[in-house]
C-alpha cells in the first residue's frame, strides 16, 4: 500500500500545481493521502510558494466539504438506530450547532478527527458559507505554519551551500 501512495505522490509532482489540486482534494477527503509531502516536493522544486499553498488550501477545502456533505446526506433515523440516541438529543444538538457550531470546521485540518468534524458538522446542517470559510481558514493557517519553516530552512542552506562553494 505504500509503494502504491509513493507511486501517486510521485505522480502528482509531476504534474506540478494541478497534481497538487488534486493531492489536496484527495487528502482533505476522507481517502488517506499526504498532500502536504507534494506541497513541500512542488516548493522545493522551485514553484510559487504563495500560489501552492492558496491552491492546497482550496483543493484541501473541497476535500473537506465532500466529508461535509456526506454528513448532509445522513439521515436522523440512522443516528436513532444505530447510536442509540433520542431524537430530543438529536434535535437539541442541531440547535447549538447549527447556530455557532460552523466555526468548528476550522479544526476540520486535525488528522483523523477532521473529516470526523465535518461529516458532523454536515449530518447538523450548519450554514455551508460558514462551515466552508472557516474551514478555508484553518486549512490555509495550516499550509502556511507548515510553509514558512521549510522556506526560512530552504534559505539558509542555500546561503550555506553558496558559502562554502565559493
Amino acid at each position: 500500500m505504500n509503494a502504491i501512495i509513493n507511486t501517486l505522490q510521485a505522480t502528482m509532482v509531476q504534474w506540478g500545481y494541478p497534481g497538487l489540486f488534486i493531492s489536496a482534494v484527495v487528502s482533505g477527503s476522507i481517502f488517506p493521502f499526504s498532500s502536504e509531502l507534494v506541497l513541500i516536493a512542488l516548493i522545493k522544486l522551485g514553484l510559487e510558494p504563495i500560489s501552492c499553498v492558496l491552491l492546497a488550501s482550496v483543493g484541501n477545502t473541497i476535500g473537506g466539504m465532500s466529508c461535509y456533505y456526506m454528513g448532509y446526506a445522513g439521515k436522523t433515523e440512522w443516528v436513532e438506530k444505530y447510536m442509540k440516541l433520542n431524537h430530543d438529543k438529536i434535535d437539541s444538538m442541531q440547535k447549538k450547532l447549527k447556530k455557532h457550531g460552523s466555526y468548528m470546521a476550522f479544526f476540520a485540518f486535525l488528522p483523523a478527527v477532521g473529516e470526523v468534524i465535518a461529516v458532523t458538522l454536515g449530518f447538523m446542517r450548519t450554514n455551508q458559507f460558514a462551515t466552508t470559510t472557516s474551514m478555508f481558514v484553518g486549512k490555509l493557517i495550516r499550509y502556511i505554519a507548515m510553509t514558512i519553516p521549510l522556506l526560512f530552512a530552504i534559505n539558509s542552506i542555500q546561503k550555506l551551500l553558496l558559502k562554502f562553494f565559493q
